[in-house]
């Protein structure tokens, strides 16, 4: 049985990365990430989903929109108290491409951009609510990388000072 599930892991793998991919951004496309958020940038750790989508205007320069929710915090324990941290934020961002510059990588797309939104928080304290950072207006950058297996198909990573220290999974070009 395990012969068999490795063979079709195997096969699988082979199959996703067989294709010629072709991703370096161009003016026209139409981006989407998904994935998990870790390490929030405000204040603490936690975890989170978070989803962008962003068109292409120019050979290099793309804009659109992001969608975070993050939640860390503790609860339970020997003495029965907890606190609770949560963030949605929603905001527009803009990329610039710049891995073609350089790169003659097909597959791999190197961006940065800033994004600007606003952050609803809500925080508890032993069930009682407070209010530890406010809502408000933010201010975002990162940078990142998406890598395709096939021509509308690969993952990312995105770092910087955003909705989450890290942002990962899978990407979608259409």
């Amino acid at each position: 049985m395990k012969k068999i599930l490795f063979t079709l892991l195997v096969v699988s793998v082979l199959s996703v990365i067989s294709d010629k991919a072709f991703a370096q951004f161009e003016k026209g496309d139409k981006l989407l990430n998904a994935g998990i958020n870790l390490g929030g940038t405000y204040g603490g750790g936690g975890i989170g989903l978070g989803a962008s989508f962003e068109g292409g205007v120019h050979d290099f320069i793309s804009v659109g929109g992001q969608f975070d929710f993050m939640h860390w915090g503790y609860g339970g324990g020997i003495y029965n108290y907890g606190w609770s941290y949560n963030f949605i934020n929603i905001a527009a961002r803009g990329s610039y491409h710049y891995g073609k510059h350089f790169l003659k990588i097909d597959n791999l797309d190197l961006y940065a951009g800033p994004a600007l939104g606003y952050r609803i928080a809500s925080s508890s304290y032993d069930g009682v609510g407070y209010d530890a950072y406010g809502s408000g207006v933010f201010f975002g950058a990162f940078a990142g990388a998406r890598y395709y297996f096939k021509p509308n198909l690969g993952v990312f990573a995105e770092v910087g000072y955003n909705a989450a220290a890290l942002k990962a999974g899978i990407a979608f070009k259409f």
